[in-house]
Parts: structure tokens; sequence; C-alpha cells
């Protein structure tokens, strides 16, 4: 899909160009390889998560026209609405890649890693010691593993934690490797866009209200929409909406709860309306999504 001149790349397209792909169910995605890839697109806008390892030779690419050179032990971090292009490699380059839907990127973060997050968006490629690419490197394996036997796998919540483990480890990598932020030294806009991500990692505080962050963070609607915007091209309902169907599918999909009490654990006084919201955003009601993706199993 296009947007203006600018192609769209979501998650499900990913298959149609790489067919070597070594895990992919829609929302978690694994690749080891993209040298195979016919002529790499120009230039294409990610609607996704993905964290590339190099584990050998070098990958050249720009960023948000900013240029961007990984070596071994080179970490890089492509989150959604970034637009790529100028891609090369060197003929040794190895690599491996794990690409998140955004739902699911989202209820990996809590408040104490939003710092490593913050950095990302402006500081994509890190450079990790040998153990910390050899431990990244060991999830991996071990997550292609257990997909390749699933014979083994007691149930979808184990992946999860996994998955959860290995993303809480690399944002942990991450801030050992930045400096410390002061918040002083930040623009008054980018304190309260940092403060809302915060309020939204916080799965103790969910709420569908722009209005009601706007009043906490003691803005407008309206200004904090336009933050958003500004400093992640989605409005402030996408993002509070991201976070809230992340919460609803992880509980979904993930616990024993019913249908009326994650309805109410997310903030939903009435059970239509959550079935219909769900319908909204997943394309299925609460109970058929859940059979679709096989719970409980």
């Amino acid at each position: 899909m296009k947007k203006g001149n600018i192609a769209q790349l979501d998650l499900q397209d990913v298959p149609q160009v790489y067919h070597n792909l070594k895990y992919n169910d829609g929302e978690i995605l694994f690749a080891d390889d993209i040298t195979s890839i016919p002529g790499l697109m120009k230039q294409f806008q990610v609607n996704f998560i993905a964290y590339v390892m190099v584990l050998d030779g070098t990958l050249s690419l720009t960023i948000n026209a900013a240029s961007h050179s990984l070596k071994k032990n080179c970490s890089l971090i492509v989150d959604r609405k970034m637009i790529i292009n100028n891609i090369s490699h060197s003929d040794n380059f190895r690599c491996l890649i794990c690409a998140l839907s955004t739902d699911v990127g989202f209820s990996f973060i809590n408040k104490s890693l939003m710092q490593s997050v913050m950095h990302i968006l402006s500081n994509p490629v890190i450079e990790m010691g040998q153990e910390d690419m050899d431990l990244m490197v060991k999830y991996y394996d071990l997550l292609v593993f257990k997909m390749d036997h699933p014979e083994m796998n007691y149930g979808r919540e184990t992946m999860r934690d996994i998955i959860r483990c290995f993303a809480y480890d690399l944002l942990s990598n991450i801030n050992k490797h930045i400096a410390s932020d002061n918040d002083d030294m930040l623009r008054q806009g980018d304190r309260i866009f940092r403060r809302f991500m915060l309020l939204l990692a916080d799965n103790s505080n969910i709420n569908r209200s722009v209005k009601a962050y706007a009043d906490e963070l003691c803005v407008s609607p309206k200004y904090l929409t336009s933050l958003c915007r500004k400093h992640s091209d989605y409005t402030a309902s996408e993002l509070i909406a991201s976070a809230v169907m992340s919460r609803i599918k992880q509980l979904l999909l993930y616990s024993d709860m019913s249908i009326k009490e994650i309805a109410t654990e997310t903030g939903f006084d009435n059970l239509s309306f959550f079935g219909k919201y769900v319908k909204k955003h997943l394309g299925l009601s609460p109970n058929n999504y859940r059979k679709a993706n096989h719970y409980g199993k």
C-alpha cells in the first residue's frame, strides 16, 4: 500500500516480499536474512516494531532522513512510522530480525523502561558488547526452537513470557548504553509527551478519554493531541486506543479472566459496548477472537 509516494509496509505484507521467514503468525515475525529480498524497497514506511541484530558485516541505511551505519554487535530498533531508504550491506552481512505488531509491542513496555523507548525514537542504533549480544541471540534461538517444536510448547503464555523477557532485557540493555536524560533539559512539550506515554504504559491507569489524560497533565485535549502528532505521528486518541487494545488482547489471550472481568478490568462498565469496541478494533467479538487464536492451547 502507498501513502503519497511512500510505500507502507505492514507486518502482514512482509511474507509477500520475503519468503524465507523463520516464523510468522501475523503478530510476531522472526527472520535471519534480508540479503535475499529482491531489490529491497527504495523507500518505505514501517507500521510495526522491529529489532535487527548485526552478527557480521555492515549495514547502511537512512531513517527519517538521517544516515546510519551498523557493524558487528550493533542493534537497530525500527519503530512504527519510521521512513527507511538507501539500504545497502556488505557481502558478509548477517543479521537476526524480530518484528512485532504495534499492539504486541506496546504491551511489553512499562514505566521503568519508557526511558529506553523515548531514546529509541531519536537514536535507533545501539552499540552492544559481545556478552549483551550473545544474550539476545540466545533468546532468539530459544524462541525459534520452541516455534519449530510446537509439541514442546506448554501454552501460548509460555511463549509470551519468553518474548516479554527478551523485550525487557533488550530495553534494560539499552538503558545501560545511554546517559540518563535530565528532565530539566527537555522542553515543556517533550516532558508532557513523556509523562503521557508513562501514563499509557501503566496498566493500572487504563482510561479511554483524551480529556482525562489532558486534565491529569494540566493541558487541553487539543494541545495534547498536537504534541502526540509532533512526537509520534499519531493522535492522542489513537495512542490511547493502541494501549487499551494491547491490554485487552493480552487479557483475552493470556489470562483465564471471563469476558465480563476483562471488560471491568479495562474500564468498560457496559459489556455490550465492550464487545462492540473489541469488534471495531479486532474485527471479531471477544469470544470469537479467543477461539480464532486458540485460546488456552
